[in-house]
């Protein structure tokens, strides 16, 4: 039995366009014409199926089986509507060929590509994810990595980044992303000749999907000036990659060697006064006016928590007037304290000198001398500054003493209202 001509010119076009040998094609032919033999009506339970490259020639061949597989019998059983079969089988080897060979290709012109840019076309959409058409290949969107709260539609435009690309019996799987954050580093390369080229360069990249993007560059041309650059005219570049992200914030800042220039500049529109930096636990504390402090924290702490991933910092953030509040603590503290240390102090001297007799004060050679003159000075005689001294202490008494004094007096009073009456009786 002869193939059909066409089949062969078939395999011939599929050799030549898409690079397919047509002997592997007549393999595959083979094997599924002896499937088909053995479902026709009186086959044998063994056969084989050649076919010959030239002629298109199909004959079969049954087969007899020993115990241990090897052939001990074979004769030529070639059906007589087999031709029809053949060609049917035929048609289906071919296509299922066909999508061998488009995944193969698929699968090698995607391979090692993941982290690069394409463009796609919304085929279908739901919950799980989308299926993206890139031309020549179809691309899945997993949920996850759509931006929070973008509407995708049919037919919709839009740029993904491919994250994988995987082989299974299925054929390769493309999947790409929208929320990555280097799928925002490939859109400002875009945009920006000078990212493409390497005159800047971007260090580091710290986004939240839907909401915003921090991106830290560098300028290695002293001329070039990396924020500027990347920022364009009136912020024309960064635009367009705000317009792809559908409105999602991008703040581009320097990047800076010195950590605390960094976090300061990673704050940013917020500004900074004081950036205090350990090293060793890898944290920073911040200080802001207050009027910043709304600002450099951002709402729900996403400005301090994505300037925090950003530079790789723990950041603590803080108002000056928290600081000053702190200083006047810590001031009143000590002070608190010495003040305690010396009532302490004294009160232990007062024991000493309750307890026993105080220690006998040592005279001074001379003092007698100079207490005289001092008080011929002032114009008193001995006596008189004897009894203004007793005047004063006096007049000096503790109110304990002034009280005691009162209870006496009070007592004496009471003493004598008696005798007073007796008299009168």
């Amino acid at each position: 039995m002869q193939m059909d001509a066409q089949v062969m010119d078939a395999l011939e076009l599929l050799e030549r366009e898409r690079g397919v040998p047509v002997e592997a094609i007549l393999d595959a032919l083979a094997n599924a014409l002896v499937s088909a033999y053995k479902r026709s009506p009186g086959a044998a339970e063994e056969a084989r199926v050649t076919i010959d490259p030239e002629t298109g020639d199909i004959t079969v061949y049954a087969q007899e089986l020993d115990e241990e597989g090897n052939v001990i019998a074979e004769w030529e059983d070639t059906p007589e509507d087999f031709g029809r079969i053949a060609a049917q089988t035929a048609k289906q080897v071919i296509q299922q060929r066909l999508r061998e060979v488009k995944r193969e290709q698929v699968y090698d012109l995607y391979e090692g590509r993941e982290g690069d840019l394409v463009t796609g076309i919304v085929q279908q959409i739901d919950n799980r994810f989308a299926i993206l058409d890139l031309g020549d290949a179809e691309a899945i969107m997993p949920a996850s990595e759509r931006i929070p709260y973008e509407r995708l539609q049919r037919g919709n435009r839009v740029k993904a980044l491919i994250i994988e690309v995987r082989g299974d019996a299925k054929g390769p799987q493309i999947v790409v992303s929208r929320s990555h954050p280097d799928l925002v580093r490939r859109l400002l390369e875009l945009e920006v000749p000078e990212l493409a080229d390497g005159t800047i360069e971007i260090v580091a990249i710290a986004r939240e999907p839907g909401h915003r993007t921090k991106i830290a560059v560098v300028s290695h041309d002293p001329n070039v000036d990396a924020k500027g650059a990347a920022v364009g005219a009136r912020g024309s570049r960064v635009r367009q990659v705000v317009n792809e992200l559908r409105g999602e914030k991008v703040d581009v800042v320097q990047w800076r060697e010195n950590p605390a220039e960094f976090i300061a500049e990673a704050l940013g529109p917020a500004r900074v006064r004081e950036v205090l930096i350990d090293d060793e636990t890898k944290t920073a504390t911040v200080i802001v006016s207050e009027h910043q402090l709304s600002l450099a924290i951002g709402k729900e702490g996403q400005n301090a928590r994505l300037a925090a991933r950003l530079t790789g910092y723990k950041i603590d953030i803080r108002s000056d007037r928290e600081g000053e509040e702190e200083e006047v603590a810590e001031a009143a503290s000590d002070s608190s304290g010495a003040a305690s240390g010396a009532e302490a102090e004294a009160a232990s001297v007062a024991t000493e000198t309750v307890g026993g007799e105080p220690p006998a004060a040592e005279e001074a050679p001379g003092d007698e001398e100079e207490e005289t003159q001092a008080i011929g000075e002032s114009g008193l005689s001995i006596e008189e500054h004897t009894d203004a001294a007793d005047e004063e202490a006096a007049g000096e008494a503790t109110p304990e003493e002034a009280a005691e004094a009162v209870a006496v007096t009070e007592d004496e009073i009471e003493d004598a209202e008696p005798e007073a009456g007796e008299q009168e009786n």
